[in-house]
């Protein structure tokens, strides 16, 4: 199972709809909480928000995404 990429940034960018976190946006993150959501899409999805982030964002994103799986599979 694919785990969430909140990385607990959580502020919406005005211009673009997206979380300054993770990229998501609200419509995405009421998707990623719903039960009947397969885990292709959340995979395909991941991709998505990654292309929504560019440089520093990106790079963070990726370190604290991670981690996170790393601790949870710890």
């Amino acid at each position: 199972m694919t785990i969430s990429p909140c990385i607990s940034i959580c502020k919406t960018d005005p211009a673009t709809g997206y979380c300054w976190g993770c990229g998501r946006t609200s419509d995405d993150k009421i998707k990623w909480k719903d039960k009947n959501t397969s885990n292709k899409w959340k995979v395909e999805n991941l991709k998505t928000l990654k292309s929504r982030l560019e440089d520093w964002q990106l790079k963070r994103f990726n370190e604290s995404y991670e981690s996170k799986i790393k601790k949870k599979h710890e």
